[in-house]
């Protein structure tokens, strides 16, 4: 009964290592493929991303204020903000 089992066990194994080989193979072919694809959109995610980091700069010496619209209609016009002290002799 024990040799029975045996026996019957070996294919199941081969056929189970047998996938696991195709898949394996399958797998470094379709990576082959699609990892030069994946990283030239990613390089050209960032060449975007940057250029158009570039193109935002200003000149030098040139100052620029920009405010959210949303929020300049709520704010008052606040000059500074008092803050009380004591004189240390």
């Amino acid at each position: 009964m024990n040799y029975l089992f045996v026996i019957l066990s070996i294919p199941g194994f081969l056929k189970t290592i047998g996938i696991i080989v195709i898949i394996y193979y399958g797998l470094k072919v379709i990576g082959r493929f699609l990892f030069p694809i994946v990283v030239k959109k990613a390089v050209n995610n960032m060449q975007a991303r940057q250029s158009s980091y570039q193109t935002e700069r200003k000149r030098e010496g040139e100052v620029t204020i920009e405010k959210d619209p949303k929020k300049q209609g709520n704010q008052r016009n606040n000059i500074g903000e008092y803050v009380d002290f004591e004189e240390v002799e």
